[in-house]
């Protein structure tokens, strides 16, 4: 059989014998074929409102409004659904103050060619646009309002200060939010870096509903609601899209019921029954979403559900931009024993968590149940070895190292884009 998995903007191959392949996990989305075009998915989506006004209603008598985009590492495909939310904005309001607020949370500011590939030139130079920073003190406000489990919703000053809040997003399976889209907007999103921390903490990370596909009390979950609706995100549109990035599906309306309708649609298409193997093949599903490291251990998390305790992981992710974080990075070099380093992350409390500290973490995790976790990649072999992980550069050579690790008669799971699905 050819296997063909997604790397950066081009594809990884090699052939596996049949009889050795346990089976191929793909969500059905990508057999769904949509009645109408993209654009028209939106359309529907935003003329009928789940729980809410229409958007050019909302925006009657609001002068600051500020639309959360998403950044550069999302493929939300924002071409289709920003010119929508503008022009039903200045219908309600021909006078608004329109900002867009990109929604980087901690990861590095979007670049301008970055922002012009997702958003069009037009919309670039012709809108008012603000990257957020969840470092600069400056442009954050803390709100009255405590988190659940008691931590403090520190956000963008622009968000907080808007007449009318909406977002942009996407839904699709999150490795320890459950999903992605809605709430994350607000938080991560436009959230400073120490509130982020405090949620994404290790007690949070480690619980058992902290899954993909999963938001049913779920910590992590409970948290990112409360901080959207105290900072009022009160309108989202959100879409699904399939491998090849395009819109199939949309909601748009208020922030809990559309979300939990897309999930809700996503759930019966992206759920795949587990198929134990001694390796399991995956990748994050190429450009954007694979440019470096750190957003790859999110497919590591799907190849962890299936491969079986004591096995290989292979990962297809090109990493042009190498490891995704300083803090992510130099947990592995000032540790190198994952169990003790695993085990430190356990002993830290909530308002001491660091940076990527859950990344570091989930990594951990899967390195524990493994044997070896091998690396497809354009990043330096060393550096790929700090992470205790085996680097190639080819899918035909992760599979001559993982054939010697356990067997050329050893069993295959294959999961061709790991953060599409989750492993029920």
């Amino acid at each position: 059989m050819k296997i063909e998995l997604p790397y950066g903007k081009g594809f990884q191959e090699t052939e596996i014998s049949n009889e050795r392949i346990n089976g191929v996990l793909e969500a059905s989305i990508e057999e769904y074929q949509p009645e109408d075009d993209q654009l028209t998915i939106v359309k529907k989506a935003m003329k009928n409102p789940i729980n809410s006004k229409k958007l050019k209603e909302l925006a009657v008598g609001k002068d600051k409004v500020v639309i959360l985009i998403s950044d550069h590492t999302r493929p939300v495909p924002s071409k289709y659904i920003l010119p929508l939310m503008l022009k039903e904005i200045r219908e309600g309001n021909p006078d608004a103050d329109i900002t867009l607020l990109v929604a980087t949370g901690c990861h590095r500011g979007t670049t301008k060619e970055e922002l012009i590939g997702k958003i069009g030139e037009n919309i670039y130079k012709n809108e008012k646009i603000y990257i957020h920073d969840c470092d600069d003190e400056s442009m954050l406000v803390t709100l009255d309002e405590k988190l659940p489990s008691g931590g403090n919703i520190v956000v963008n000053k622009l968000a907080a200060e808007a007449d009318l809040l909406v977002a942009e997003g996407f839904i699709e399976p999150h490795f320890f939010a459950g999903y992605s889209g809605g709430r994350k907007s607000v938080f991560p999103g436009c959230c400073s870096r120490k509130a982020v921390m405090y949620n994404h903490n290790a007690e949070f990370i480690d619980s058992e509903y902290a899954r993909t596909g999963n938001l049913e009390n779920n910590p992590i979950h409970k948290d990112m609601i409360a901080a959207a609706k105290a900072l009022g995100l009160v309108y989202i549109v959100n879409v699904v899209i399939n491998s090849d990035k395009e819109v199939i599906h949309a909601v748009a309306g208020d922030l809990e019921k559309a979300h939990e309708a897309g999930t809700e649609w996503l759930k019966g298409k992206a759920g795949v029954d587990k198929r134990l193997a001694d390796i399991a093949i995956t990748s994050n599903g190429g450009y954007p979403l694979d440019q470096n490291i750190y957003q790859a251990v999110k497919s590591m998390t799907a190849a962890e559900a299936t491969v079986k305790d004591g096995g290989v992981i292979i990962v297809s992710a090109e990493s042009s931009d190498g490891t995704g974080g300083d803090a992510f990075y130099n947990a592995f070099v000032n540790e190198p024993d994952t169990e003790r380093l695993y085990q430190s992350f356990l002993d830290t409390p909530k308002e001491e968590t660091i940076p990527d500290q859950w990344e570091s973490q989930i990594l951990c995790r899967v390195l524990l149940k493994t044997k070896a976790i091998i690396y497809i990649s354009d990043v330096d072999d060393e550096i790929i070895k700090t992470f205790h992980m085996i680097p190639v550069k080819t899918l035909d050579e992760a599979m001559e190292k993982a054939n010697e690790l356990m067997g050329n008669d050893s069993s295959v799971t294959v999961i061709p884009n790991g953060i599409s699905v989750f492993i029920k």
